[in-house]
């Protein structure tokens, strides 16, 4: 109930206590609010939407503010301090933005990324398995090298991802080669690099065959299988579906065993699934599972030696910051654990999103502030060439100044500077009214962001930095237009 009541980050100002939501406090008006004792009084000097002291009995506010609060410089991650101001790990956000000189940029914590690997590690307790860390998600290549330096393989679906990985120094024999349309160049250097393959097609098995006899070796190969099961996510990210792109149809299965099982060059060692992402119930996971585990018997009853089931793939995070109770890793194996160990299977897994998403934020700075109509706008440097995922998905992500004050509390949305209608990072979101120059920051944006952002207007490619040890390091440079224009060199 608490979790409900206060939906939002909170923190306890200083020598007095109060607590900062952000956008409410329409929870104030839900009636566990009352039930809990508790009144609002607005601070003299502070923006009424933002910090409001709390009246009830300390032990009361201590339980409600504990989830939310940490104190300023010793919380791990993005949150905000005791004294209201947002931190990437020890360091004040309003610092580092003193510190860099380009806007807008990436800023990561590395002591996140290490959290949200071992949560999978420990997870997978007593379980042979694989981490397969989704190189779609980010390729930054200091991410990359620190997840293999915990221990995690790769997930690829190209072969610069391969060369990617290659040069971070995965183990290529703990790496996933996946794709629809993967290129004959690519399942080449795949064979090479004892790659596991998965199988998606008819034409994409004739090509890995074709790959192994230039290559002249074995290939080992799984075969990815459409469950026909909804993840019940937005249709651009569900890829379990009989009508998927992905994977090939349960009724064809037969096929591709009998083809597999005639060619000397190809070894069937697993079968794969994925169901899509930012999936929020683990039980899909476990039906996905139950489904595979049928098809895993039929094909061992066939002679294959099944080695491994591939479940992918695809947990979500808390995009929305309502403290939401979503599934963790741990969640999410102990629905297919005793699936997998009675069969003697490796498990793999794929995180990419639940792997690096929440350990960034985008950092940018207001332009200015606009009306147009009814219509309020902040217009800040980053724009959806820098972060497409609203503009593509029309999806949501946690918006917030980077310092406490500003003007009047109103209803915004959050604009970039590219000449589209669709340019927005965020829609009708109340925040503080800012002023030129300030701080601005979109949340949960390690994942399908940078990997996804382009030059669109000329816009370049912004900088990547990361919290370590409690130091501001760059862990990519910014794109420039030299490095654009050098492409035409000599032509």
């Amino acid at each position: 109930m608490i979790g409900q009541v206060l939906s939002l980050r909170c923190a306890i100002l200083p020598g007095q206590r109060a607590v900062r939501f952000g956008p409410p406090p329409a929870c104030s008006r839900n009636p566990s609010f009352k039930q809990l004792g508790l009144q609002l009084q607005h601070p003299q000097g502070l923006p009424s939407r933002r910090c409001f002291t709390v009246s009830a009995q300390a032990a009361v506010v201590d339980k409600v503010a504990a989830p939310f609060v940490q104190k300023a410089g010793q919380g791990t991650g993005f949150y905000t301090g005791d004294d209201v101001y947002l931190y990437c790990d020890q360091l004040r956000i309003e610092d580092i933005r003193q510190q860099v000189p380009e806007s807008p940029f990436y800023l990561y914590s590395e002591a996140k990324l290490t959290q949200n690997y071992r949560a999978y590690a420990e997870a997978l307790q007593g379980l042979a398995s694989i981490i397969g860390y989704a190189v779609k998600a980010n390729n930054n290549m200091i991410l990359m090298k620190h997840l293999q330096q915990q221990g995690s393989g790769a997930v690829l679906v190209s072969g610069n991802e391969l060369q990617a990985a290659v040069a971070a120094g995965f183990d290529t024999t703990r790496t996933i080669l996946n794709g629809n349309g993967k290129l004959p160049w690519e399942l080449e250097l795949a064979v090479e690099h004892d790659v596991l393959v998965n199988v998606d097609s008819e034409f994409d098995l004739a090509n890995i065959s074709a790959a192994a006899k230039r290559a002249g070796k074995p290939v080992k190969v799984l075969i990815r299988i459409n469950p026909d099961i909804d993840p019940q996510v937005h249709p651009y990210v569900s890829t379990g579906l009989a009508g998927s792109k992905f994977g090939i149809r349960n009724s064809h299965l037969q096929w591709f065993l009998d083809a597999i099982r005639a060619d000397p060059l190809l070894e069937l060692v697993g079968v794969h699934s994925h169901l899509g992402s930012t999936i929020s119930k683990v039980d899909i996971f476990r039906d996905g599972a139950t489904v595979m585990v049928g098809f895993v018997k039929m094909i061992r009853e066939q002679g294959f030696d099944i080695k491994y089931l591939n479940i992918g793939g695809g947990l979500g995070i808390d995009y929305y910051h309502r403290g939401d109770k979503l599934p963790s890793p741990k969640d999410l194996i102990d629905t297919v654990r005793s699936i997998v160990a009675d069969l003697g299977l490796t498990i793999i897994i794929e995180p990419g999103r639940s792997m690096v998403g929440n350990t960034s934020a985008l950092v940018n700075t207001v332009t200015g502030v606009k009306t147009n109509g009814n219509k309020n706008f902040i217009v800040i440097d980053g724009s959806m060439s820098t972060l497409i995922r609203p503009s593509l998905y029309d999806t949501y992500q946690h918006i917030e100044l980077t310092a406490p004050g500003g003007g009047k509390e109103q209803t915004f949305d959050i604009v970039g500077p590219v000449c589209e209608s669709a340019d927005f990072l965020g829609k009708e979101r109340e925040l503080a009214t800012p002023s030129a120059g300030d701080g601005l920051v979109v949340h949960d944006a390690g994942a399908y962001c940078m990997s996804m952002a382009s030059t669109y207007n000329l816009k370049m490619r912004p900088p990547e930095y990361w919290v370590k040890n409690g130091k501001l390091q760059k862990i990519r440079h910014a794109e420039t237009l030299e490095d654009h224009l050098r492409a035409f060199e000599g032509l």
